[in-house]
C-alpha cells in the first residue's frame, strides 16, 4: 500500500521544479542534556546553551540580537525618555558577540537548515552581513514586519523591523521549505509587553514551512519568548534561553 507521503515524494523526484510542498529533510535525533528542557523559558547565557548542542542536529533557529548601534552611531540623546528606557537597560551585545552567536548557530543548524535573524533598518543598511562572514550561511530571503505603529526617527519614522531569511548550505527549497502563501510584507499588530515583542502568528508561518511537527526549534536570547508561543501553536518542540529570563517558568 502506497502511503500519502510516499506518493508525495515519487512525484516530487518526478518535477523539474525547485518547490515541493512534500518535506524530504529529517532532523536526527537528539538527546539533550537535563540543563536543557524543552518548552520553558530558561535562564541562561545563549552561547552556553548553543555550546551544549550537537553540531548539524536543529532544523531551525531564531535570533534577535540586543544590539545598539542605532544609538551609538547616530546618537540620538533620547535614550532615557520613557519610550526607550526598557531596552536601553537591557544587556547589549557587541558585533563580535552577535557574530559568535551566529556562527554558534551555523555550527547546531542541519544542512540546509534555517536561521530566521530579526534587525531593524539601521542594521539592515549598514551591512549586517559582517555576523554572518566565515559561515556555511548565506541569506535567502526577507519578510518586512509592519507593526500597524509609528516609531522613532530622525527623517522617515520607523513602522517595520526586518526577519531576514538566512540558509545554511546547501541552498534549496525543495524539499525543505513546504508553505509557499508567505507575503514578504507581514501585518500583524501585537501587543507590547517587551522590549522584544516579535510577531507570534509570522515566526508561527516561518515555523511550519521549515520544519515538521515535533521538530526542535531554538531560540538562544529568547527575550519575550514569543518563538515558544509559536512553537507551541504549530506542534513544535522549543528549547530556548535569555539572560533575563525567570528560571524555569512555564506559560
Amino acid at each position: 500500500m502506497v502511503t500519502q507521503a510516499q506518493l508525495g515524494l515519487e512525484l516530487d523526484h518526478k518535477t523539474n521544479g525547485v518547490f515541493s510542498n512534500v518535506r524530504t529533510l529529517q532532523c536526527p535525533p537528539l538527546i539533550l542534556p537535563s540543563a536543557l528542557p524543552l518548552n520553558q523559558r530558561i535562564k541562561m547565557d545563549g552561547l552556553e546553551l548553543l555550546g551544549m548542542l550537537d553540531d548539524n542536529s536543529v532544523p531551525a533557529a531564531f535570533f534577535d540580537p540586543q544590539f545598539r548601534g542605532v544609538y551609538d552611531k547616530m546618537k540620538y540623546g533620547n535614550e532615557d525618555t520613557s519610550r526607550n528606557h526598557v531596552r536601553v537597560k537591557l544587556p547589549q551585545m557587541s558585533e563580535e558577540q552577535i557574530a559568535k552567536f551566529t556562527s554558534e548557530i551555523g555550527r547546531v543548524l542541519i544542512p540546509s537548515g534555517h536561521l530566521f535573524l530579526w534587525m531593524d533598518k539601521f542594521h539592515l543598511c549598514t551591512d549586517f552581513r559582517n555576523w554572518i562572514k566565515g559561515t556555511n550561511l548565506s541569506v535567502v530571503d526577507m519578510v518586512t514586519w509592519d507593526k500597524g505603529r509609528m516609531g522613532l526617527g530622525y527623517r522617515t519614522r520607523h513602522q517595520t523591523e526586518f526577519c531576514v531569511i538566512i540558509q545554511k548550505e546547501p541552498r534549496r527549497a525543495k524539499g525543505v521549505w513546504t508553505i509557499r502563501n508567505i507575503p514578504d510584507v507581514w501585518r500583524e499588530k501585537i501587543k507590547k509587553t517587551h522590549p522584544h515583542n516579535k510577531p507570534v502568528r509570522l515566526q508561527g508561518e516561518l515555523i511550519a514551512a521549515t520544519t515538521s511537527p515535533g521538530d526542535l526549534v531554538i531560540d538562544p536570547a529568547a527575550g519575550s519568548f514569543s518563538v515558544m508561543h509559536a512553537c507551541r501553536e504549530q506542534g513544535r518542540n522549543f528549547l530556548g534561553c535569555d539572560v533575563e529570563a525567570h528560571d524555569g517558568a512555564t506559560e
